[in-house]
């Protein structure tokens, strides 16, 4: 869905994922609190895949509440070369026996595994062009937003 509405930006944010293996997954314990755990993510069929180990705490949080952050591993060093970036969205479990052949035929995880195929809702790129920090959203159904702003532009509010 992404990659229709906005092809060259689904590029920069699938490179971003693509730069480093392991990314960082938040989800919600039953308790609500936030659960960070690692995760590697997988872009195909024009969609983004979560492979999880079978009874992982992260398959739990998703089937209890099925709302997820991923952050795009950083990298080494403070530069944010190729950016910083983020999704959001819901998981929605596989358990269809041929997709999830088709998906092990070419990804080759673990067996057995859990799957998951995410419903984006957000996908934010936040780069540096000095003296900016661009900041690049978009969500289903609206045009890609861009941002520039600079340390003088913003204004901090409190409570």
């Amino acid at each position: 869905m992404v990659e229709a509405a906005v092809p060259e930006f689904t590029g920069r944010v699938r490179e971003r994922f693509g730069a480093y293996r392991h990314h960082v997954l938040a989800t919600l314990r039953k308790d609500g609190g936030p659960r960070l755990t690692g995760l590697e993510a997988d872009f195909r069929y024009g969609e983004l895949w979560l492979g999880m180990m079978v009874g992982s705490r992260k398959v739990l949080d998703l089937r209890g509440d099925p709302r997820f952050s991923l952050h795009a591993n950083p990298g080494p060093g403070t530069d944010l070369s190729g950016g910083d970036v983020r999704v959001s969205g819901r998981a929605v479990e596989v358990t269809d026996p041929g997709l999830m052949a088709r998906y092990a035929a070419v990804a080759k995880p673990p067996e057995p595994f859990h799957l998951f195929r995410a419903e984006l809702t957000e996908v934010l790129h936040t780069s540096v062009e000095a003296p900016y920090v661009v900041l690049e959203s978009w969500v289903p159904g609206r045009p890609l937003r861009t941002i520039r702003r600079t340390s003088a532009g913003a204004t901090l509010r409190m409570g």
